[in-house]
């Protein structure tokens, strides 16, 4: 029986490690994050060229999501005709986005690449809580910035009163002390394991693992908090605007129809909504599409007895950090001017004299 059994290659656990027997009667100990420890995190050995091109990709990710994101901050400081509340609040989602490339993601590719973590649980505690925070205030920024365009298309008489220099500024404070308070607090009070902390402790630690592992009501409440609500948000105030946006349309159509009706003045105010729609969509679109994987397994893993393959969850992941990669090109590179003073900052035109009171528009 043993002999079949050697056979088979059957693998059997002994002194918390999984040893492997092969067709030779040979013990073999399957790959370990760290091979003197006791308690090891089992690795996953990708081939050399897999992970080659894992780093290349992940890091030119990185280096755009960094270079994207410093020229929108850079625009916004240097030039003051775009000193106003609303690039501000741009300025502060650029903030959130560049820390998610310059400081989240790489760390996150080391682990992703060589499937283990070797830089130590206290950094693995401050990376984790950095990724929620980071990633938290990237979406929050979202959806102030989405309120701010609310009261500007619907309510354009009051918006100046409404959101005002000290508003922005309060809006932004109480974006990044949520997101902070949610990144740390989880992490290091570890609310996240509230509830589950012996079937956390007994079947997820082990040496060389950064996961942030999520009890339901850790899961539900922070992704709830993080995500589900700000988007509910979002998509209630960019169909509010879509809605305004149009009526305004054919208001301006009715005005004008005693002055002029021709069919070039249809096809124009029919170009103006298709493009409206079409901004919104791609707002609304590549956020959800980004984010909304990630946070569907986060709720679901729970409660299925966290069956979700950790490979698909860090893809996952990995597709919500490229979200913070495209927001410069959602918010800023469909404005004309962003364009205009991009090519001003790779010109080395900032160095001359007045150039931050360069005309953008």
């Amino acid at each position: 029986m043993l002999q079949e059994e050697n056979r088979k290659a059957v693998c059997v656990l002994y002194m918390d490690t999984i040893i492997n027997f092969n067709q030779s009667g040979t013990l073999e100990k399957p790959p370990l994050c760290f091979d003197s420890l006791n308690g090891s995190c089992l690795k996953v050995n990708y081939p050399l060229e897999i992970r080659v091109v894992l780093y290349i990709f992940f890091s030119a990710s990185s280096l755009l999501t960094v270079i994207g994101n410093l020229l929108v901050i850079i625009t916004v400081i240097h030039f003051k005709q775009l000193h106003t509340p609303t690039n501000y609040l741009i300025v502060s989602l650029a903030v959130a986005d560049l820390l998610v490339g310059g400081v989240v993601m790489p760390p996150s590719m080391l682990r992703s690449v060589e499937t283990c973590w070797y830089l130590g649980s206290i950094f693995c505690k401050i990376h984790s809580s950095l990724d929620v925070t980071v990633c938290t205030a990237s979406i929050l920024n979202l959806c102030i910035i989405s309120l701010d365009r609310y009261y500007a298309v619907c309510h354009p008489l009051l918006y100046h009163s409404k959101m005002t220099p000290n508003t922005t500024v309060f809006m932004i404070f109480v974006c990044w002390t949520i997101s902070v308070l949610v990144g740390f607090g989880m992490i290091f009070l570890e609310l996240n394991i509230l509830g589950n902390e012996d079937f956390y402790y007994n079947n997820f630690v082990c040496e060389g693992s950064c996961t942030v592992f999520q009890a339901k009501v850790g899961a539900l409440v922070f992704s709830m908090l993080c995500f589900y609500i700000p988007a509910l948000v979002m998509l209630s105030v960019y169909v509010k605007i879509l809605h305004t946006a149009r009526r305004q349309a054919r208001a301006i159509h009715s005005t004008n129809t005693h002055i002029k009706n021709t069919a070039e003045e249809k096809a124009n105010i029919n170009k103006s909504e298709r493009k409206a729609t079409k901004t919104l969509a791609i707002i609304m679109g590549v956020f959800l599409s980004f984010w909304v994987p990630f946070f569907l397994c986060n709720c679901i893993d729970p409660f299925t007895g966290y069956s979700v393959p950790p490979l698909l969850f860090d893809l996952f992941l990995w597709v919500g950090y490229f979200n913070s990669t495209c927001n410069p090109i959602v918010y800023a590179f469909f404005y004309s001017w962003f364009r205009h003073a991009f090519k001003v900052i790779l010109s080395g035109g900032i160095f001359q004299t007045n150039s931050s009171r360069t005309k953008l528009f």
